[in-house]
């Protein structure tokens, strides 16, 4: 039997929102026994600095650096604990919605597994939606997860308590 998933990427800022993408991929690669890439992908600062300025000293770069391949391995320790099977990281550079799209395409995954924040309106309107861009763009299966909130697991307690005898 072929499964629908053969490689699977899952981008991660290291929010709430990405450890959730994070347990479902894990998940959907112990599922389907799918390869798991944990992906970060640092995004400079886009807007242009007079010669000789420089956004971050090399120190600081490393240090951050440091700091992200630190939280890559413990989402990658995360993950095989959920269940992923041959979990590896990727640190990244780029645009990310953009390299994110880039990088599952060359390197033949078959899903993106990603969070989403939720932001409605003016928020979204404001600061974008990597999700949506990665959606849009990907040529591959984009799947979203979204953290359930307190409401959403109010709504699915409801049904049991209604249905329960009393």
């Amino acid at each position: 039997m072929d499964t629908p998933f053969h490689r699977i990427v899952v981008p991660t800022d290291f929010s709430p929102d990405a450890d959730q993408a994070l347990r479902v991929a894990s998940e959907l690669s112990r599922r389907y026994s799918a390869p798991l890439t944990i992906a970060h992908i640092y995004d400079p600062v886009a807007f242009p600095l007079p010669d000789g300025y420089m956004m971050y000293t090399a120190p600081q770069l490393a240090t951050m650096w440091e700091e992200f391949e630190r939280r890559l391995a413990q989402a990658k320790a995360d993950a095989a604990a959920a269940g992923a099977v041959h979990a590896e990281t990727r640190l990244l550079q780029g645009l990310t919605a953009a390299e994110i799209v880039r990088f599952a395409r060359d390197e033949g995954y078959d899903l993106i597994v990603m969070g989403t924040h939720g932001r409605t309106g003016v928020s979204r309107l404001l600061l974008g939606s990597v999700a949506a861009r990665v959606v849009q763009t990907a040529e591959c299966a984009v799947l979203t997860v979204r953290r359930p909130t307190q409401g959403d697991a109010a709504r699915l307690r409801e049904p049991a308590a209604a249905s329960a005898p009393g």
